[in-house]
């Protein structure tokens, strides 16, 4: 399983709308196969304050592997993103990364 995170920095007042697209954003990518679902997180305020007049939001998708990742990278990513920047893009920054589990660690029994 690969993590496909995209950090998001939304200003104030486009966030309802953003939100919006976003929602249907992400139902379109969970159809595209490999990917098996997706978290929506809130982020805290940068710690120097920076983006305190901003949204943070982390999206969290969990695919298959490596190789459904390369090809949504590949086939749709760049058509993605370049819609959401055409929409949105002066009210927002995106980063991404992706994350390999490396283990599951649980609490250990008292």
């Amino acid at each position: 399983m690969i993590i496909y995170e995209v950090n998001l920095t939304v200003d104030l007042g486009t966030a309802d709308e953003y939100a919006a697209w976003l929602r249907t954003h992400i139902a379109h990518i969970l159809e595209i196969d490999g990917f098996l679902d997706a978290a929506w997180l809130e982020r805290d305020t940068a710690p120097d304050g920076s983006d305190a007049d901003k949204i943070r939001w982390t999206i969290h998708y969990r695919l298959r592997d490596r190789a459904a990742l390369k090809i949504y990278q590949r086939d749709h990513a760049p058509a993605l993103i370049r819609e959401g920047l055409d929409k949105f893009g002066e009210h927002l920054t995106a980063t991404r990364r992706v994350l390999q589990p490396a283990a599951n660690l649980q609490p250990q029994p008292k």
